[in-house]
């Protein structure tokens, strides 16, 4: 099956809260790229709220469950008492989660498992008790090890983070080592039964190699590409471009 496209809302919602206007609506742009294919939509909380607000989390629930009940709410952030009780309150069917601190400009690295082991083994335990899949977020830096105690926290998933594939946009050579790392990546995550997201920096142009060498890639969560595409192409289109880039016939 072809990655799901999990359309990221971040870059949006930054771009509305530069004026005191309700525009542009996430709402409107989470209909447009659903009703276009997406199979989700993901957005990260941050506790200054300089993107996602918290009063936008029930806007896009009630989207979610009264207009397309088949796609996903994917809800990314460091595990504080604040997020944990928001992602309780909305109840996405996935909850990301992410080792930022809260002045980072976006997420750039991946959990230490070792060194936060028993921390993230309870915060699993709290969103699966109330039935929510758990993906961490994990370095594609080559480490089976990694992958084994990322499973020992009891998580669905990991999310690779794509960010220095990404980077590699103008050198070919250095793309084709990322893409062997987060191969091999995904490689020991799977075989330690832990399904595999992956996020940051992905275009439509980078996705196509990435798929081919992880078959199994179960989603990909895209926000920052995906909107700039849709300032040439619209939104629907950019959505069906993403989605054909996962290998989905569209």
């Amino acid at each position: 099956m072809p990655a799901k496209l999990s359309v990221n809302l971040n870059a949006i919602a930054m771009l509305r809260n530069r004026r005191d206007l309700p525009w542009p609506d996430l709402a409107h742009f989470g209909r447009i790229a659903l009703a276009a294919g997406a199979s989700g939509l993901t957005v990260h909380p941050r506790p200054d709220q300089r993107h996602i607000r918290f009063s936008d989390l029930p806007v896009l629930r009630a989207l979610i469950d009264d207009e397309f009940p088949e796609a996903e709410f994917n809800i990314e952030g460091y595990p504080t008492e604040e997020f944990l009780a928001l992602c309780e309150a909305a109840e996405p069917e996935q909850v990301t989660l992410v080792p930022d601190d809260p002045s980072q400009a976006t997420s750039d690295h991946g959990w230490d498992f070792a060194g936060q082991q028993d921390f993230l083994k309870t915060v699993v335990a709290r969103l699966k008790g109330k039935g929510m899949r758990v993906s961490l977020f994990a370095d594609g830096d080559g480490d089976a090890q990694a992958m084994a105690l990322a499973a020992q926290t009891g998580a669905d998933r990991v999310e690779l983070y794509t960010g220095p594939y990404g980077g590699c946009y103008d050198d070919p050579e250095r793309a084709a080592k990322e893409i062997d790392l987060l191969g091999r990546t995904a490689d020991a995550a799977i075989a330690r039964g832990l399904a595999v997201n992956a996020g940051h920096d992905l275009t439509v142009a980078n996705l196509p190699p990435l798929a081919r060498r992880i078959p199994q890639l179960a989603e990909v969560s895209i926000g920052h590409g995906l909107t700039a595409d849709a300032l040439e192409y619209g939104m629907a289109e950019t959505v069906r471009r993403f989605r054909h880039a996962c290998g989905q016939k569209v």
